[in-house]
């Protein structure tokens, strides 16, 4: 069985990262994602709109992912990577060679980003919606 990871706050869910999900199921059997908890992403000087547990839930619903497990530290992704037997490690290219330490535990994969969408574009468009 070929098991991958990818990590992300995966906060105000849509095509993009289902698209990465579906693409990251594609190159293997089984499918762990790591969100960031709600105090990593204090740490990050983030703020999801919904939870921790919300996203996890969501995410839990999605055909394309088996397990989903807790970010809660930058430095996390070697032991994640062993703790649970990871074949292939998935990021989208904008983290292009961020993470090629990790190819010496396992192979690491850069996918295209979904053009036309993102976290950051839905929140300002719903900014200036609010706020015009």
């Amino acid at each position: 069985m070929k098991k991958v990871l990818t990590y992300g706050t995966f906060d105000l869910l849509h095509w993009g990262h289902i698209n990465l999900l579906k693409r990251a199921k594609d190159l293997g059997d089984y499918v762990v994602v790591a969100i960031s908890t709600d105090e990593f992403n204090a740490i990050k000087n983030k703020k999801a709109y919904h939870s921790f547990e919300n996203r996890k839930m969501i995410l839990e619903a999605i055909r394309y992912v088996d397990e989903v497990i807790p970010e809660e530290t930058w430095d996390q992704k070697i032991e994640d990577v062993k703790n649970h037997d990871i074949d292939i490690f998935v990021m989208g290219d904008d983290w292009e060679g961020k993470f090629d330490f990790l190819k010496e535990h396992c192979e690491v994969v850069y996918l295209p980003r979904t053009t036309g969408i993102s976290t950051s574009q839905i929140k300002d468009e719903l900014y200036m919606a609010n706020n015009g």
